[in-house]
């Protein structure tokens, strides 16, 4: 069986009626793109043609090895040596049909274009593709469990990766079969300080996302600085939106606090992280419960118990304890000899499903917010919040005594410092951006490490 393929006539539209194995394939062409698309055509098939139409002929199915005709004249001279048929249509009925068929063209596309604007994919921007916690997260991000959308369209960067690297990272995500991912491109850019980087990314934020959007911002080095500088370069979109997560850490004195009292790390809640994430914090515990430990009093599973009551010993949590979740990542790190993706991965991903409203009102979580207390505009620091209805709120019925406020102030202070440091000088660390019509995750890892011990 033979099939033609044809740019612009409809002469073989008798053929197809009057012999059962012929068959065509138009493929309509604006006249502005004509000479484009057929140089790009004669280019990968090696053939010489300059004018309209072009036919050529498929000896297999559509897509198989061509051989060109020509133009008009020679697929008609082809028509009446093979089929004994011929045009004998007038020149001005060819140009009507030409101009009818232009006017469905346009209306085609016009309908296209419509049905594009109605299908609305999830945008999400990768920055440091290729950092260890974007190949966990990157999955994750695809579940129902996080975001509920027809379809997702992946953005990849990374600022030092090679175009090998970046293009076996596409290769992989392609494997993964993702049934949401509608495409995947990848981007270069070049932006060297931190400061240029988050200016630049607020001010993106600012004109190009929807004033909806919600922004977290995790890592381990400057998290409140990139935050902050996110809030100053978007001063279109409510700081309430911009949130520097904690999550990991709170998660890392969990597993310290579980193993000091045998128990899971899930049987540790509500801890709290105050002042600079990545800086000087302080963990605070007096909301912490504990579930299933076994002592004196025992009860069923939903059964906690305040750590305070169960643990009496204050100074090592003042002291030690401190100390120890300073250090626990960089631990971890040196055992593996990379970054700890998969906690800081389960972090981001706790704090989207908490901010879609799958927690409970009752849970508390430590984000780096622009605060209220008695600080200078546009300092972020860890405090205490709980989600209800999608939206997070500062739990003031904490206690914050005296030696607290100090603290407060101390990393206040120190952000302060940070942040005119590194307006001054190049910090280079690896980070990655995601950006998406209503969400913006901004996260960096480290590159040294022993980053904080």
């Amino acid at each position: 069986m033979a099939k033609f393929v044809l740019a612009a006539e409809l002469l073989a539209d008798t053929l197809q009626h009057s012999l059962p194995n012929f068959k065509i394939h138009k493929i309509s062409i604006l006249p502005d793109e004509w000479e484009e698309w057929l140089e790009a055509i004669c280019k990968r098939n090696g053939w010489k043609h300059e004018e309209s139409p072009l036919v050529w002929r498929d000896l297999v199915d559509q897509g198989g090895k061509g051989m060109l005709l020509g133009g008009l004249c020679d697929f008609i001279e082809h028509c009446q040596d093979y089929y004994n048929i011929t045009s004998d249509m007038p020149t001005d009925v060819m140009l009507s049909i030409a101009a009818e068929n232009l006017e469905t063209k346009m209306n085609l596309i016009v309908e296209e274009q419509l049905r594009a604007s109605l299908f609305k994919p999830l945008h999400i921007w990768i920055s440091s593709a290729l950092s260890p916690t974007c190949e966990i997260l990157i999955p994750n991000l695809f579940s129902a469990e996080v975001f509920r959308c027809v379809a997702i369209s992946l953005h990849l960067l990374d600022l030092k990766a090679d175009k090998e690297g970046m293009q076996g990272l596409k290769m992989e995500v392609e494997d993964l079969a993702l049934p949401l991912l509608h495409q995947q491109e990848q981007k270069k850019k070049q932006v060297k300080e931190i400061s240029d980087r988050y200016t630049e990314y607020g001010r993106l934020i600012n004109t190009r996302a929807n004033k909806e959007v919600k922004v977290i911002v995790s890592g381990d080095s400057f998290v409140n600085l990139r935050c902050s500088l996110l809030t100053d370069n978007a001063s279109f979109i409510d700081s309430d939106q911009f949130v520097a997560m904690a999550t990991q850490l709170e998660n890392e004195a969990r597993a310290i606090i579980a193993k000091e009292l045998r128990v899971k790390t899930s049987d540790v809640t509500d801890v709290i992280v105050w002042g600079n994430i990545s800086g000087s914090f302080y963990i605070d515990l007096q909301r912490t419960k504990v579930f299933n430990f076994n002592g004196a009093i025992k009860g069923p599973a939903f059964f906690s118990q305040s750590l305070s009551k169960i643990v009496h010993d204050r100074k090592w949590f003042e002291t030690s304890f401190q100390d120890l979740v300073r250090c626990q990542r960089a631990a971890v790190a040196s055992k593996t000899c990379q970054a700890a993706a998969m906690s800081a991965a389960n972090g981001i991903l706790t704090i989207l499903k908490a901010w879609n409203g799958t927690c409970s009102p009752d849970e508390v979580f430590s984000l780096g917010v622009v605060c209220d207390y008695d600080f200078p505009d546009g300092i972020v620091l860890s405090v205490p919040v709980a989600f209800t209805d999608c939206k997070w709120s500062v739990l003031f019925d904490v206690a914050v005594g005296e030696e607290l406020k100090e603290r407060l102030q101390l990393s206040a202070r120190e952000l302060q410092e940070v942040s005119q440091a590194t307006r001054n000088r190049d910090v280079d660390q690896t980070h990655f951006f995601i950006a998406t019509v209503r969400y913006v995750f901004c996260f960096n890892m480290f590159t040294e490490v022993f980053p904080r011990c």
